[in-house]
């Protein structure tokens, strides 16, 4: 971390920036040059709030040399993390997976339905909303506990893992069975949350914000991993912009930004980044040949009738064909490039 000292700073404001930096137990580097004095912090300044230090009047701008985030920082861990979800399912590191199912969870014929279906065109988990955060206030927000009691069968009949998103630390105790816990894009930054999750020991995935920088989201990934839990998996979900051709703009960029900054495995949501289905599998294969380390796809067994996203839903049949595409990619993308 770099200070820039505003000009002809007074040595007594310099000072008592410094004895203020001495708690950190830092090293402190002062160069004078004729027209920019600074001071250099050598160890470790994640503790060190930038806007604290913009508080001193002798501080011109404060600059980060290095990345704010060390536990999700592929420099401190260089190798992939691969998250094992059970036994013989495992996302990242070479290792990819597909997750598919309802947004929501509105019947146990439905959401075992489709789970079956699914699960033969090749998805190894089951996704499925119980509890729904809306714009609306008056829009389907979920069956609650009853959906996850109805994903609970639904991976008794299957095997498949389920993951399903939560809202409020006050739920976890109804999250025991769950297999991954998903934190959705308006989460992202629900501090308390993510500090919750840190301390469980079950995957955590992270969707993206609506308008959130890659480095946030990683501090957000910081948040849970500096509390303990390192079974994080990231997803990009798209991002709100200016056109609206699109529910969202899929930031396919992120994947290989990611990929150089984190050792986290990265998935992609094409269904909610396009809110579109026909948008769906061309992003889909998109995703897997820049890289991602699996899908989130939507599924519904008869999307017309779907009480939340029937337009992004793919119906079983879509889904298959789409997982076929997938599938010749993901072996074009292992065989022929590398």
């Amino acid at each position: 971390m770099v200070i820039i000292l505003k000009e002809n700073a007074p040595a007594v404001e310099v000072q008592a920036l410094e004895q203020y930096l001495e708690a950190f137990d830092l090293q402190i580097k002062e160069t004078v040059g004729e027209h920019m004095s600074i001071l250099g912090l050598i160890g470790d300044t994640t503790a060190v709030d930038i806007d604290t230090l913009l508080t001193f009047p002798c501080v011109e701008d404060v600059r980060r040399i290095q990345e704010p985030y060390k536990a999700v920082n592929k420099k401190f861990h260089p190798e992939p993390t691969v998250v094992e979800v059970a036994p013989g399912i495992k996302i990242g590191g070479g290792n990819f997976q597909v997750i598919a199912g309802p947004c929501s969870v509105e019947t146990e014929e439905q959401i075992i339905e489709v789970a079956e279906d699914v699960k033969k065109s090749g998805a190894t988990m089951l996704r499925g909303g119980a509890f729904k955060p809306r714009t609306s206030p008056y829009s389907f927000q979920g069956l609650r506990a009853n959906g996850l009691e109805l994903l609970e069968e639904a991976k008794k009949a299957t095997g498949m893992p389920i993951v399903t998103e939560i809202m409020s630390a006050a739920h976890l105790p109804l999250f025991k069975n769950v297999d991954v816990i998903q934190v959705g894009a308006r989460n992202m930054q629900n501090f308390e949350l993510l500090k919750a999750l840190g301390k469980q020991e079950k995957p955590i995935l992270l969707k993206r914000g609506l308008a959130n920088t890659i480095e946030e989201w990683l501090m957000s990934a910081e948040y849970i991993m500096s509390e303990g839990n390192p079974n994080i998996i990231l997803c990009e979900r798209g991002i709100r912009t200016f056109e609206t051709a699109t529910r969202n703009t899929l930031d396919l960029s992120a994947i290989p930004v990611l990929k150089e900054k984190t050792h986290l495995p990265v998935i992609v949501d094409p269904s909610h980044a396009t809110g579109v289905r026909q948008y769906v599998e061309p992003l889909a294969i998109a995703a897997a040949a820049i890289g991602a380390d699996g899908l989130i796809i939507e599924v519904h067994n008869d999307p017309q009738k779907a009480l939340c996203d029937g337009a992004q839903s793919l119906t079983p049949e879509q889904f298959d064909n789409t997982m076929k595409k997938i599938k010749k990619m993901r072996n074009f993308v292992t065989t022929e490039l590398n």
